[in-house]
């Protein structure tokens, strides 16, 4: 091994803001060392999409010089539309085989030139013998967005180990502190400003992931095209709002009226997944991101699912160090269900 540690520093990069998580690993469970959240530069993003990667790099090097934190090799997510995540079911093979066959595979499934993505796979049930087939999660990620995401991390002077579909990740935290729930499928939502990942897990697995393309932009954007003000503006009445502070009237009735866009999409997401899997019914929801915290989306949503809501807390299991308070953790706990799961990868995973 190249390197004196196999502990990573979790890095979420997202357009509205950026985490950063240093956690421990034990026997015991997981201490958090160090956790910071911090603004993404608003001049990086545009159209939701990162397009000045090192204006991210440059406050990331900044919160880790900060923070003392002497871990250099880095587990990031990977997000957005370039990333594909998409369930298939092919017959009953030799591990020896598969790859071969998930090329094919892609092939016919993936919207991409397959010369520019990278393919990856997880076989579901592995254990499964009652079966003359194998259900599988087929990955591809568009080289265009690995290296957007790679040269983030070294710009600012880190290096990255691991990449991992952000959806993936937001499952990882939730075994870690709720354990598999055996017998049960259960459906997690991280409420990004852009995009909701999306990951149905069951008995300790994955078995559904994608990104829906919505978040909590849509809330600021309906707010500035019906009271004719800046997008910043509008991101500023909608804080208020969330805040309880005064706010425009119209305020109330836009966001009403973006939760039935917001809940449409993962209720489209949702069925979609129910269509294309035998006998998976979803039995609760977890969600977390700053999205949803806005007022009434989790009441909106439990409505138009008819399941119930719980907002789920990455740190339920995890420990603080000295450097960190219980009251920090609780006030940031929503923004960090990606990163607590990157956190706690290692080297070689």
């Amino acid at each position: 091994m190249l390197f004196g540690s196999k502990k990573l520093l979790g890095i979420d990069i997202g357009t509205s803001s950026v985490k950063v998580a240093e956690i421990d690993v034990s026997r015991k469970g997981m201490t958090l060392q160090r956790f910071e959240v911090f603004p993404t530069p608003t001049a990086a993003v545009a159209s939701g999409e990162i397009v000045e990667s090192h204006l991210i790099a440059e406050v990331i090097a900044d919160v880790v010089g900060n923070l003392k934190i002497k871990r250099k090799q880095v587990a990031a997510g990977l997000w957005g539309s370039a990333v594909i995540v998409k369930r298939i079911t092919i017959p009953k093979m030799d591990k020896s085989l598969v790859a071969e066959q998930i090329r094919w595979e892609a092939e016919q499934y993936i919207p991409f030139d397959l010369n520019e993505v990278n393919l990856d796979y997880h076989v579901i049930n592995e254990g499964r013998k009652d079966s003359d087939s194998m259900d599988i999660l087929l990955v591809a990620a568009q080289h265009e967005q690995i290296f957007k995401f790679i040269e983030i991390v070294e710009a600012a002077g880190l290096n990255c180990s691991l990449l991992d579909v952000s959806g993936f990740a937001l499952a990882n935290t939730f075994f870690h502190n709720y354990g598999a729930m055996e017998g049960q499928v259960i459906a997690l939502l991280n409420v990004g400003a852009n995009y909701t990942n999306c990951a149905i897990v069951e008995n300790g697995e994955v078995i559904f992931c994608r990104d829906i393309p919505v978040g909590g932009a849509i809330y600021t954007s309906d707010i500035q095209k019906a009271l004719g003000v800046s997008f910043a503006e509008a991101e500023v009445h909608k804080l208020s709002f969330s805040r309880g502070e005064p706010a425009p009237e119209d305020v109330a009735s836009v966001i009403s009226s973006s939760h039935e866009v917001v809940c449409d999409e993962i209720l489209g997401s949702f069925e979609f997944f129910s269509n294309t899997t035998q006998g998976a019914s979803i039995s609760q929801v977890y969600v977390s991101g700053g999205g949803s915290l806005t007022p009434g989306l989790v009441e909106t949503l439990s409505k138009s699912l008819q399941l119930p809501i719980e907002q789920m807390n990455p740190f339920f299991r995890v420990t603080p160090s000295k450097g960190v308070t219980q009251e920090k953790m609780k006030m940031t706990q929503v923004f960090a269900s990606v990163v607590v799961g990157l956190a706690s990868r290692k080297v070689g995973d």
